[in-house]
């Protein structure tokens, strides 16, 4: 932002910087900030989408100077940082998604390169260019074959048919004679990617990336171990087998169906416990996928399609074409809608963990960045019409008032009303609902003994939680635990408490389950949290 040029929010940014011929063409989707030097200090990396046509780059900014950038082969469609390992120093790798690929950046260098499994071909089509091979129909013969099997197939015709069908009659013959001994593919490409912690929640944990596809699937890439393995696909069988470019790399894939391409996506939780997949799709709808659960869980049908999709905590916000920003708990049901001075051109997500503060920037069409929380207006951002690289920093004194965002009810609705205190009877059930906990677990071992550790962590301001217990539902012929049935502390707040057992499974098969976590609580029935354990197969027993 120029010097001297206002925020528009009463002061509480710096200008730290302005470059209004930085070159930059972007998505919010192709920019992430990551430690990629281990020295605790952030880099702006981004995807530049260059010219459209060539000049597309990885660049990376130190402070507001550019440190590096690489050449990409094609036009980037998302990128983030991740860690795909537990080597030291902890420094994050960069996945670049490009049409079906995605190239992963180590140290700022190539790394390597995984190829999205191909789609099944139409056999009508093969057969048709099958027939054209071996002489046996002309080219215009072909040209109405292939329409009348786009009519009435159900699987589209591959890009060669559709590029073909699109020729003038004058081009037909010299393309057939180029392409007809080729082998027909069909190829999908990814249109959003994101990262999914795989065991625990800690902030340099190993994560898995999530992609999501033009073929309506949901792909989640497990970069667990540096030896050849088979494809691991427990919701479907396809007969996709991953293409895999780099010798002694492995990712196991986890694939999951939609009913419409995704376009954005939110991801929460840890695959060897229990997560949400949040997809905003093509069809204008939000679509939410659990583990174990082949089909989404949840669907938000929204009046618009959506622009922008941020979680914040168990909410999700949704900015729509329909200049409106909604927001809606995590099972679907609608919170608010906040009508905006104008179109949504991107989101993101604002924490402050110190101050207690999860907030949502909306950039706006108008030139204008705003905060948001809930649907309360907290701070605006003027920006100049011509664009640029800008960077500004929170002041320490600042503070944070809701602002009127738009014409609501009175205030005197929100004076609180003298309200008896509960009855006993009421007591139990508002205390379940109202418990603000949290858990992830971690398994450690190769086996037959696994540690197992659940890190609980009371997530409310001031109030402790007590007389819960922890209880383990698992398969008996499968596993034995020394402690089934556990007591948890007095949960004093933003303290997380490690509760700890030891399985040992008993099984020389070869195979593994799922272990199910309930925490529970006195005087209640229903648990308060839970949560399902992949674990893992015990290799102790297999070596033996």
């Amino acid at each position: 932002m120029p010097s001297g040029e206002p925020c528009g929010d009463g002061g509480k940014w710096l200008e730290a910087h302005y470059d209004p011929l930085a070159g930059l063409f972007s998505f919010s989707s192709c920019v992430d900030l990551a430690d990629l030097s281990g020295d605790g200090e952030s880099r702006l990396v981004v995807g530049d989408l260059g010219t459209g046509g060539g000049g597309m780059k990885l660049k990376v900014y130190r402070g507001t100077a550019l440190m590096s950038e690489s050449s990409l082969l094609d036009l980037p469609s998302g990128l983030v940082a991740f860690f795909m390992d537990l080597h030291e120093p902890r420094i994050p790798a960069v996945a670049v998604a490009s049409g079906p690929c995605v190239y992963v950046y180590k140290n700022l260098r190539p790394y390597f390169k995984f190829t999205l499994p191909g789609l099944r071909v139409n056999t009508l089509e093969q057969d048709v260019w099958r027939q054209v091979r071996e002489g046996q129909i002309d080219p215009l013969t072909l040209k109405e074959m292939l329409e009348s099997v786009r009519k009435t197939a159900d699987v589209p015709l591959s890009v060669r048919s559709l590029r073909f069908l699109s020729l003038d009659p004058d081009d037909m013959d010299d393309f057939v004679q180029l392409h007809k001994q080729q082998p027909i593919r069909r190829q999908t490409v990814i249109t959003c990617i994101g990262t999914l912690k795989k065991s625990t929640a800690d902030e340099d944990g190993v994560s898995c990336l999530v992609i999501g596809t033009e073929s309506c699937d949901v792909f989640v890439l497990d970069p667990e171990a540096f030896i050849i393995l088979s494809t691991v696909n427990p919701f479907k069988s396809t007969g996709l087998e991953v293409e895999r470019r780099t010798v002694g790399v492995d990712y196991r894939v986890l694939q999951m169906s939609l009913p419409a391409p995704p376009t954005m996506m939110d991801v929460t939780g840890q695959f060897d416990v229990e997560f949400r997949i949040t997809v905003a799709c093509r069809n204008g709808n939000i679509y939410i996928l659990r583990r174990e659960s082949e089909k989404p869980k949840y669907c938000i049908e929204l009046s618009s399609h959506p622009v922008g999709l941020v979680r914040v905590g168990k909410n999700v916000v949704v900015g729509c074409a329909d200049e409106s920003l909604q927001g809606f708990t995590q099972k679907g049901k609608k919170l608010w809608t906040v009508l905006l001075p104008a179109p949504i051109t991107t989101m993101a997500s604002m924490e402050l963990p110190t101050r207690g503060l999860q907030a949502v920037l909306v950039g706006l069409a108008n030139c204008e960045v705003q905060l948001y929380r809930d649907k309360s207006l907290l701070s605006s951002i003027k920006t100049p019409e011509d664009g640029g690289l800008i960077v500004n920093i929170l002041k320490r004194t600042a503070s944070f008032e809701d602002r009127a965002a738009a014409a609501g009810p009175p205030l005197a609705q929100s004076v609180r009303l003298n309200v008896p205190k509960k009855t006993k009877l009421l007591t139990p059930m508002s205390c379940r609902l109202s418990e603000p906990l949290k858990m992830n677990a971690v398994v450690q071992g190769l086996g037959p003994a696994f540690k197992l550790t659940l890190n609980v962590q009371n997530t409310a301001a001031c109030r402790p939680v007590a007389n819960l217990a922890v209880s383990f539902l698992y398969d008996e012929s499968l596993y034995r635990m020394r402690t089934p049935y556990l007591r948890i502390p007095l949960l004093v707040p933003g303290v997380v408490y490690p509760v700890e057992t030891f399985v040992e499974c008993s099984s020389d098969k070869g195979i593994s389950d799922i272990i199910k976590v309930f925490v529970l609580q006195e005087g209640s029935s229903a648990p308060l949290l839970s949560a399902h354990i992949n674990m893992p197969v015990s290799e102790g027993l297999t070596i033996n």
